[in-house]
């Protein structure tokens, strides 16, 4: 298991409004409280669907970003703003601008959440589960999603790009070994794009997989929000109908996430930093943003504001306008002007 080090001198001290987000709806938490607990676009993968823009670097060295207990009080304080509005948490989730188990503190900090009294879940993409410590510390949590793109690894580095040092066999060999002892809530995240992972070959593949696996829930997903590669498009109706049913034929329970979750994000009175903490992990709609601002009292001119300093992005993808933090790595279009997705 990996131990938490002192803290490295590259360390990056990190304002609590970044650090922990919403509450936010969830297709599959309800109201989660995120976590966002690395630095943006630290990640093993640069997937070609990924909201957040492309990984300038992959990595899969572990190491700490925040000590725990500096996430814990982010945490404690945010949940407490959050009840005394009356806003409810169903959840507190680690789902970063990244991959949360490269945060070599994720084990000590989800066992510091735990007096909380809420569940905690963790939206991994799984590439570092060949590692013992990381599905022992994964283990801890009440929830977690792994992803499950494909069956095979020419497919695998085609959608979702890892790093060099990795190979799809140890990582399923790991899934296999953390689904054994997991005790929680185990769910799979597939995202479907068309022309790579939606041929019936290649379902069926990763169905046989999952069927191993033994998820609870079985997700298929589509890309919803702008993602990095403009060509990435989700598959046909009736491809995500075969979809389902190849899934189903294998798994006794599948569920589709093709759907926009709402626009219930929480406010909490600074309209500037709500709205970039959310949309640094969590692109919002127009019409999320403006329920936000309207919360918080605040005019569109924010948004504005925002846009010409750079620091806030549009784009349109799929008939509806987004906007997100701009990020070092995201390769977007700056100024504000709009970019298709």
């Amino acid at each position: 298991m990996v131990r938490q080090g002192k803290m490295g001198a590259n360390q990056e001290t990190v304002n609590p409004v970044s650090l922990v987000f919403g509450p936010v709806p969830s297709r599959r938490l309800g109201r989660s409280l995120g976590i966002n607990n690395v630095s943006p676009k630290t990640c093993s993968y640069s997937c070609v669907y990924c909201q957040l823009g492309p990984t300038s670097k992959t990595r899969i060295k572990r190491c700490p970003f925040h000590t725990p207990e500096e996430v814990v009080k982010a945490v404690r304080s945010r949940l407490l703003d959050a009840q005394r509005r009356g806003e409810e948490v169903d959840y507190l989730t680690f789902v970063p601008g990244g991959e949360p188990t490269l945060d070599a503190g994720l084990g000590q900090e989800i066992k510091g959440l735990k007096d909380l009294g809420l569940p905690i879940a963790v939206i991994t993409n799984a590439s570092l589960l060949y590692r013992e410590d990381v599905r022992e510390e994964l283990s801890w949590a009440d929830w977690v999603s792994l992803k499950a793109d494909a069956g095979r690894e020419a497919t695998w580095k085609r959608i979702n790009r890892p790093h060099k040092a990795l190979f799809l066999e140890e990582i399923q060999a790991g899934i296999l070994e953390f689904a054994h002892i997991f005790s929680g809530t185990l769910t799979t995240e597939t995202m479907l794009v068309f022309g790579m992972n939606d041929s019936l070959k290649e379902l069926c593949l990763i169905a046989s997989f999952l069927e191993e696996v033994k998820p609870d829930v079985a997700y298929l997903s589509i890309p919803t929000r702008p993602p990095t590669e403009s060509w990435v498009k989700p598959p046909a109706e009736e491809v995500l109908v075969q979809a389902y049913a190849i899934f189903a034929e294998h798994l006794p329970r599948v569920e589709l996430l093709i759907g926009y979750e709402g626009n219930a994000f929480a406010a909490s009175g600074d309209a500037v930093e709500d709205l970039l903490s959310i949309a640094a992990v969590h692109p919002m709609r127009e019409e999320a943003v403006r329920e936000l601002l309207a919360e918080d009292g605040a005019s569109w001119k924010v948004v504005e504001d925002l846009m010409k300093a750079g620091v806030l992005l549009r784009l349109e993808y799929g008939g509806h306008k987004f906007y997100l933090r701009a990020l070092p790595g995201r390769g977007r279009q700056k100024e504000g002007s709009d970019a298709m997705g």
